[in-house]
């Protein structure tokens, strides 16, 4: 028997992150998942095509960045360097806009 597919708010973040992942590299993006940096708070995904590199941090929906990933994704933007929230593949279109 199939099992049923999962709404996008019974996704775990690691399921939601890895379906980003692999929507990403469909696109064309050359995607690193960052495990352990030597910044704490740094945005889960480093994504980069065309010269343009974006950072992803993923929540589940509902879910907030902690005040440090905030601070961090602050510091990215002051560099140059577009950092995003997202929860769901469909807001990847953001990407489309850089």
């Amino acid at each position: 028997m199939k099992e049923p597919t999962k709404s996008i708010s019974s996704k775990t973040e690691a399921q939601i992150q890895r379906d980003i992942l692999v929507k990403l590299e469909t696109m064309g993006w050359y995607v690193i998942k960052l495990i352990q940096t030597n910044k704490n708070g740094i945005p889960d995904l480093l994504c980069h095509k065309d010269g343009r590199t974006v950072y992803i941090e993923v929540k589940r929906p509902g879910h907030k960045p902690r005040a440090l990933q905030v601070v961090r994704m602050r510091e990215l933007m002051k560099a140059g360097i577009w950092s995003f929230v997202m929860s769901d593949i469909n807001e990847l279109d953001k990407l489309n806009q850089l």
